[in-house]
């Protein structure tokens, strides 16, 4: 299908020709921007062009291989479809291996050219698309445990707000639910974000020599060693997974959480240190049995100021925000392009159980952009307690956003491509709260 008014840029010197397609283009559809030689396209070209390049392989000046060469180096992704005379055609096959996206001996069919650049305009899109995922990957520093949806503004709001302030908490919620995301999150949101960050694994304990590594040695037993509450000082102190740190070992960090002080091995007295504790713990039914006393010493001591995290399945419309953020992750990641996602993709995503939560989907997402995930169209039966019409609306915006991605914001290039009238895709970006401006490139 067609997408009307994306820009195609044609080079031809033949000026009968030259006319001909552009005149056969533009009754397709498409915004022409027509040149006789290759200089001035290549000085008005850039990595935003989000069109297709339609070249002869003979030029004046500079001919069709120069100029590809030359956008190679501007942006090696931007695609060209290459015309060429019969003598041309071995130079057009070696241009197809150096990334050319298309070559057509002349006559060629326009309706069979219009194909090949709306396929090219997809892959243009997706790569535009994922570039501007990176750069929002970039600036977050990683992937963000927040979505859109009523549950994650709602966790976004309390994690602000608990950033601000210097209390120790409790970041709750199931495993994979991005628990530990956002405890850094919160460290480097916090007046603290320049000091240090320690993370203390309960694998630590099963270690002999746990208290050294947790409280370090005191100099006048043998060579001083810092141990990681002291690395911490400062800075927060995370201690990850506490459900299961042993008894003993939470009876003496509720010590710690109550005096902000230690006793290193071999110490006469303790050393105090400046910290800010956050627990990470698991779903709040694993809590619910009867608590022992050193359990209820550590655990409700830091438990003033208590953040649940939700499950996956309690903000699925956060998922194809999510998966597109994983998916431009792993693509900067494994320098590698993900493929077009499908409807059997869609369907998956949005009624999948996720029991792993955003770990699970970081690591589906993986498998997607090494093309080991493949859906068929038809997905499982829709289970749970959701009912079909939310899942429906999911898929339906799923479906906007990407058409949204690939046209940059274009209603036009929209309507055309999911054949709605226009009022009615209005109503449906309405519904979803989608802007077209957040799409656009520029």
């Amino acid at each position: 299908m067609t997408v009307k008014g994306a820009p195609v840029l044609l080079i031809e010197d033949d000026d009968a020709l030259r006319a001909g397609v552009t005149q056969a283009l533009e009754l397709e559809g498409y915004a022409v921007e027509a040149h006789s030689e290759a200089q001035t396209p290549l000085r008005i070209l850039s990595p935003e062009f989000a069109g297709v390049v339609v070249s002869d392989v003979r030029l004046p000046g500079l001919d069709g291989i120069q100029f590809f060469a030359r956008l190679r180096e501007l942006d090696p992704e931007i695609p060209v479809i290459f015309t060429t005379a019969h003598g041309d055609v071995d130079m057009a096959v070696e241009a197809m291996k150096n990334g050319a996206a298309d070559f057509f001996p002349k006559p060629y069919s326009v309706s069979r050219l219009a194909m090949s650049i709306d396929r090219a305009l997809g892959r243009r899109a997706l790569v535009l698309e994922n570039r501007k995922l990176r750069a929002e990957l970039a600036d977050q520093g990683g992937s963000s445990a927040f979505g859109r949806s009523p549950a994650s503004r709602r966790l976004e709001a309390i994690v602000s707000e608990v950033a601000q302030t210097d209390a120790d908490l409790v970041l709750r919620g199931a495993p994979g639910t991005g628990k530990s995301a956002l405890a850094r999150h919160i460290h480097d949101k916090s007046a603290r974000a320049d000091r240090p960050f320690v993370v203390v694994d309960p694998a630590i304990f099963a270690n002999e020599e746990a208290d050294l590594l947790l409280y370090g040695r005191d100099p006048s037993v043998a060579l001083s060693r810092s141990g990681m509450v002291e690395r911490a000082n400062g800075g927060t102190l995370v201690l990850d997974a506490i459900d299961n740190i042993p008894r003993k070992a939470r009876a003496r960090l509720a010590n710690l959480v109550d005096t902000r002080s230690f006793m290193a091995l071999g110490a006469s007295r303790p050393y105090q240190v400046d910290i800010r504790i956050i627990a990470i713990s698991g779903e709040v039914r694993a809590l619910a049995k009867p608590k022992t006393r050193a359990t209820a010493d550590v655990v409700d001591r830091l438990a003033g100021v208590t953040v649940p995290v939700p499950s996956l399945t309690d903000r699925r419309e956060d998922i194809p925000d999510f998966f597109r953020r994983f998916v431009a992750e792993f693509e900067l990641l494994l320098d590698r392009v993900a493929p077009p996602v499908t409807e059997g993709d869609w369907h998956h995503l949005l009624t999948h159980d996720w029991p792993g939560n955003l770990r699970e989907l970081r690591s589906y997402a993986q498998g997607f952009v090494l093309g080991l995930t493949r859906m068929e169209p038809s997905g499982p039966p829709i289970t749970g307690s959701t009912s079909l019409k939310d899942m429906l609306a999911k898929f339906e915006r799923a479906v906007l956003e990407d058409a949204l991605s690939r046209a940059s914001g274009s209603i036009g290039a929209v309507q055309a491509e999911l054949a709605i009238p226009r009022k009615t895709l209005y109503d449906k970006l309405a519904r979803h709260g989608l802007r077209p401006g957040d799409f656009r490139s520029d």
